[in-house]
């Protein structure tokens, strides 16, 4: 089969350490099944596996990918993300990437219990940009802020997968979204994309938020906490400018603020989300869609800053 996967990775050229090539098919154990994959998305996460921060010991090929939607059996699917650790249910999680399930490639072995059917009004691109990046959004925004309709929302950095999927997901719901980012480009296409405000980063909020979207770190932190309200939720998923952000204690414990940490979600939550996507007919929004020989220029370009939306690979 055809595959784009790692042999070895690279911290300074993690584009140049991308391989396409065929591979041996899997063979699938008891309770996993073979899926004919028509397309996956790519994640940072594949960038940490191209770097060898993420994912197994270096010297064996490993695909790359935990994103991805195909056939099994005659049935459109999605393919649920995370890899089952027995008595873990979130935290920690292990992509499927990581031990050599990974998506990008013209078939690929999962356990058969992540399988779910693929909303029908959705392409095959569309449907596989929804597995990481939107089951962390769909987690963030209802398990851990409990979003209601009639609340206001701001994420802070434009153009992520993640960020792109809280707009759709919150405005669903019946919530107002603000974003914020240096590019005023990216402004412009958050407001497009159903965004209600678009700031400057570091731009006073007009009205304090119920809930902020965290995924930069401490480059956006102390604004997150300045913009949310008495009683407001901080959502973490994320920390691309960094690990260790200061904290104002006298705002957390004055405005009775409440910081989350999120990764990823349930299987059962996965369900959820596709169900909430077919029910309100959402479409990810998508950066580029190349072939499986387009990898290393997908990941160029996430490495640049430059995509919005997620970043697609059609397989067949």
């Amino acid at each position: 089969m055809r595959a784009a996967y790692v042999t070895a990775p690279s911290a300074d050229d993690p584009a140049g350490a991308v391989e396409v090539g065929d591979l041996d098919v899997p063979g699938p154990p008891d309770g996993w099944c073979r899926v004919d994959v028509r397309a996956g998305a790519l994640n940072m996460h594949d960038v940490w596996t191209l770097r060898g921060v993420a994912g197994g010991p270096a010297g064996t090929p490993r695909v790359l990918g935990s994103d991805g939607a195909g056939v099994c059996d005659g049935r459109d699917v999605l393919v649920y993300p995370v890899l089952p650790v027995p008595g873990r249910t979130v935290g920690h999680t292990e992509l499927l990437g990581d031990r050599g399930h990974g998506l990008l490639a013209e078939q690929a072995v999962v356990p058969a219990a992540g399988l779910v059917p693929k909303p029908a009004h959705l392409t095959w691109e569309e449907a596989a940009a929804l597995p990481t990046a939107w089951l962390t959004a769909y987690r963030m925004l209802f398990t851990k802020a409990r979003l209601r309709a009639g609340q206001s929302v701001l994420v802070q950095g434009a153009g992520g997968g993640v960020s792109t999927a809280v707009i759709a997901l919150a405005k669903a719901a019946g919530a107002s979204v603000a974003v914020t980012s240096r590019s005023a480009a990216k402004r412009e296409r958050a407001l497009r994309a159903g965004a209600d405000a678009a700031l400057r980063t570091d731009e006073r909020v007009p009205e304090p938020v119920d809930v902020v979207i965290e995924s930069v770190g401490p480059a956006t932190f102390d604004h997150s906490t300045r913009s949310v309200g008495p009683g407001g939720t901080i959502v973490v998923c994320g920390a691309s400018t960094g690990f260790t952000a200061p904290l104002h204690l006298a705002r957390l414990f004055a405005r009775e603020i409440t910081v989350h940490g999120s990764t990823m979600g349930t299987r059962e939550e996965f369900a959820d989300l596709v169900g909430f996507v077919e029910r309100h007919r959402l479409r990810p929004v998508i950066d580029r869609t190349a072939g499986l020989a387009d990898v290393p220029a997908l990941v160029r370009r996430m490495l640049g800053g430059d995509a919005f939306g997620k970043l697609c690979v059609t397989v067949r």
